[in-house]
């Protein structure tokens, strides 16, 4: 967890996947308005006080959150008040509003690390339910390899137009994630790494390990 004051109103929250997993929190659970994720917000805050002298007690809050396609989450905490105004009335800062989004540029190639085979399983799965593999355009290919026990999916050429692209980027963090890799790496694991799916990795784990793909 990493705190940046941008300025005496304004402050920046760096959360990793491992941040989420320390509260029990998953990517679902952090993009709604769940009790734990609420939680996890206030202690953010209380912290921001208390190690940053960044105060929201009497002021509106306004928070901000972008997922990172590298499983990061960041958070933009603004606080709100207008003490020229005598007929203000300054809220708590147990209320305040939260808006989501997800990043608005995506690399054309990534490469994503799953601990095992039933993990890859369940993202596809996922997917399955939530937009129809048989109908997705993510990347003109996609690849599974097992390389040092990890399994890493590469997707190259990514669709950059495709409109679900950065929600399925997003959720991905839930069950495997983000390897920050080099073109020569990705030639590694295609060189040194067994290859368990190729061409369309995801099409072919949703036609073969999956109950029933969705139409």
């Amino acid at each position: 967890m990493k705190f940046e004051k941008l300025n005496k109103d304004k402050i920046k929250i760096t959360l990793s996947s491992a941040d989420l997993q320390e509260n029990n929190i998953d990517y679902h659970s952090f993009m709604s308005n769940s009790d734990k994720t609420q939680s996890l917000f206030l202690s953010v805050l209380d912290k921001a006080e208390r190690d940053y002298g960044f105060s929201t007690d009497n002021y509106e809050i306004k928070v901000e959150t972008l997922a990172l396609d590298n499983g990061n989450f960041i958070l933009t905490i603004t606080r709100i008040s207008d003490n020229d105004s005598p007929s203000t009335v300054l809220k708590p800062k147990k209320n305040f509003k939260v808006s989501r989004k997800v990043p608005k540029s995506i690399s054309p190639n990534l490469v994503y690390r799953f601990k095992n085979f039933e993990d890859f399983c369940s993202f596809v799965e996922f997917l399955n339910f939530n937009y129809p593999v048989s109908k997705l355009k993510i990347s003109k290919n996609s690849d599974l390899y097992i390389y040092n026990d990890t399994y890493y999916l590469l997707l190259l050429d990514i669709n950059l137009k495709y409109d679900n692209l950065k929600g399925i980027f997003a959720a991905v963090t839930e069950f495997g994630s983000f390897t920050d890799i080099s073109d020569s790496s990705i030639a590694k694991i295609y060189e040194c790494g067994t290859p368990v799916m190729k061409n369309n990795a995801l099409k072919t784990c949703a036609k073969y390990f999956l109950k029933a793909e969705k139409k």
